[in-house]
């Protein structure tokens, strides 16, 4: 059995006090048994404004939220994954990054978000990420002693393909670190991510934002724990917080032993008919 949190938070725009929250949160998971942690995406830093987070955003190597999640990990004994981080990799771009970060402090793996979310929706939000963001150019996988975890971030959600692709590589575990808006959680949270665990045999953690934020925004929460037989094992509600979990990790061989769809997958084109 694996124990994990899943750490629910409102993330504000300070750097500073954003990582002081997502931090109190991380030792209580850990204080209550937790050896591995995940956390939302964004978790320093909810910001719009495009001036404003250039000018907060730090490259990697300068950013104050990564250095203390490295040393929390360290300090707790924990594999901490962090659903993103906003990081610069240019003085006029940034990067969607997930990490994750052994008991050592080290990081043990990288990943930047592959799809970006360019929509406009019809109660009149628009949102336009590759304007600021660059997309990932890989999937990734990483191998812990709990197994294989595979990283996603949010929209990525609505790629079936990727997910299978990480499943096909051994992941047993998939992230899914989100910031859903209100109305797609509502109208499609659950169901996607209980179809990707059934799909792929694994269980999926999603780690999420929610409430209103103070850039004006409101973000769907419901943290979701999802096992490989699409079974919800956990849900966190509307409220920031802490929802731990233990994890049976036999029953993704299991599961996949009764449904061995990933072997079964076949190469195939379109014929279309005129």
């Amino acid at each position: 059995m694996l124990r994990v949190g899943i750490i629910q938070l409102n993330t504000g725009n300070q750097i500073g006090a954003a990582t002081d929250a997502a931090e109190a949160m991380v030792r209580e998971a850990a204080a209550g048994g937790a050896v591995f942690v995940t956390t939302p995406e964004t978790s320093h830093m909810m910001e719009m404004d495009r001036e404003a987070v250039l000018q907060k955003a730090r490259f990697e190597a300068d950013d104050p939220g990564l250095k203390r999640f490295q040393a929390l990990a360290r300090e707790l004994g924990i594999w901490l994954h962090i659903g993103s981080l906003i990081v610069k990799i240019a003085d006029d771009k940034l990067a969607n990054r997930a990490f994750m970060i052994s008991p050592e402090g080290d990081i043990r793996a990288r990943y930047d978000k592959l799809h970006l979310f360019d929509v406009d929706l019809p109660n009149g939000e628009s949102y336009r990420e590759s304007r600021l963001y660059q997309a990932g150019s890989s999937a990734v996988t990483v191998e812990t002693p709990f197994g294989t975890f595979g990283l996603t971030i949010c929209y990525d959600l609505r790629f079936p393909h990727l997910y299978h692709a990480l499943a096909e590589e051994g992941a047993s575990i998939i992230l899914v670190p989100a910031a859903f808006t209100v109305k797609t959680g509502e109208a499609h949270w659950h169901t996607l991510l209980r179809a990707r665990a059934i799909e792929t045999g694994a269980f999926v953690l999603a780690a999420a934002q929610t409430g209103k934020h103070s850039t004006g925004r409101s973000t769907y929460g419901h943290s979701l724990a999802v096992d490989p037989w699409g079974e919800v094992l956990a849900d966190g509600g509307e409220q920031p917080g802490v929802t731990l979990v233990d994890l049976d990790l036999a029953k993704v061989a299991e599961t996949r032993l009764t449904m061995p769809n990933l072997k079964h997958k076949r190469p195939y084109g379109v014929t279309q008919f005129e």
